[in-house]
């Protein structure tokens, strides 16, 4: 629901459907939305088409009565349900009304706060948590920047580009980017908070500024740290800093040549293959055609290696507890780390639900 925070607060009202459990193969995830607004415009999707003029129709429902409704969608041989997920799946769709207390968490999570909301529907109590989104640190004003922040940004990332050049380093020449910094690389990163989901791309080309920043980049536990260049100047990179002491655990995290091997050579196709690459690392994929494997398209969460506040989860640590006010939709100060959509109830040992807390 975050995703379509923005458009949620433009609407004088608003009914969102939201994805709350998954059982075998779905096209979209539990956390996904979809919402209706005043005049009947739709945002956001919770089956990629399966089911949307279903869910439209509850959302209209729901926008007129103000009573939320708890539904499930699946695809049965014995019935062959005329309205139903074709991949053979079943996902579970609450659909509710805005609120003040909604409206308020959109807002604080809009302005970068994490934020906590519980929701009741048909004696089952469900909780949606958004941590602010993940920082795409890009390093280097060149042409190649301005595609890999927009493609950045439209992955969700918190886009900075950085260069120590401010002739090069202008908000006109990167929009899409939330912030231009003029500054050395490293010096920048040095003093920049970063956490498991922060995401490093370099692509100055020039040792004097490459690799300080990679020097700084490869001590922290970053998700990704990546740079641009041949494989004559990735030999060339290591050795430098070999030379500047960085250990060789941490020189095998670098990924370069950064991207996966599409074939293209322009900044747009570049910025693609640095996005694919990104992608298939937060979420465990291979990479390959999916024509060419055989295994599930959709992974369960705990095949998803490399995000780490996932992994956290999935360790057994225990996920931030409900700050106070969170029942009313208002960010409380305990609540750096929370876990994505949790479902409370009588939920099949396949489904695939948000983990955390359980129902109360």
């Amino acid at each position: 629901m975050r995703d379509l925070a923005s458009t949620l607060l433009s609407w004088d009202r608003f009914a969102v459907a939201s994805v709350v459990a998954v059982r075998g193969s779905a096209p979209r995830p539990v956390g996904a939305a979809m919402a209706v607004g005043p005049s009947g415009q739709v945002a956001g999707s919770v089956s990629g088409g399966c089911v949307e003029a279903e869910v439209y129709d509850l959302a209209c429902q729901v926008l007129s009565t103000s009573e939320p409704v708890l539904a499930t969608f699946g695809y049965s041989d014995d019935t062959a349900f005329a309205v139903g997920l074709t991949c053979g799946g079943s996902l579970d769709v609450l659909v509710q009304r805005d609120t003040p207390s909604l409206r308020a968490a959109l807002e604080a999570s809009v302005a970068g706060h994490p934020v906590s909301v519980r929701f009741e529907a048909e004696g089952r109590v469900f909780t949606e948590s958004w941590t602010p989104p993940p920082r795409l640190l890009v390093f280097g004003a060149i042409d190649h920047a301005a595609a890999v922040a927009e493609v950045g940004r439209f992955l969700g990332y918190h886009v900075t580009v950085c260069d120590a050049r401010p002739v090069f380093a202008t908000p006109e020449r990167f929009p899409a980017a939330h912030s231009v910094v003029v500054d050395w690389p490293h010096r920048y990163l040095a003093a920049t908070h970063t956490d498991a989901s922060t995401a490093v791309v370099v692509l100055t080309h020039d040792p004097k500024f490459d690799v300080p920043v990679l020097v700084e980049a490869l001590s922290r536990p970053l998700a990704f740290v990546g740079a641009l260049g041949s494989r004559r100047t990735h030999a060339e990179r290591l050795a430098h800093l070999r030379a500047e002491g960085v250990p060789e655990a941490a020189l095998a995290r670098l990924r370069s040549p950064i991207g996966l091997d599409l074939g293209g050579r322009s900044p747009a196709e570049t910025a693609v293959s640095i996005a694919a690459e990104l992608v298939a690392l937060r979420h465990g994929g291979t990479g390959l055609p999916l024509s060419d494997l055989s295994s599930p398209i959709h992974r369960t969460l705990e095949s998803h290696g490399t995000d780490l506040p996932q992994r956290r989860r999935h360790e057994g640590r225990t996920a931030a507890p409900a700050a106070a006010g969170h029942s009313d939709g208002v960010p409380g100060a305990q609540c750096a780390e929370v876990p994505v959509l949790l479902g409370a109830g009588p939920v099949p040992r396949d489904a695939r639900v948000g983990l955390g807390l359980g129902g109360g």
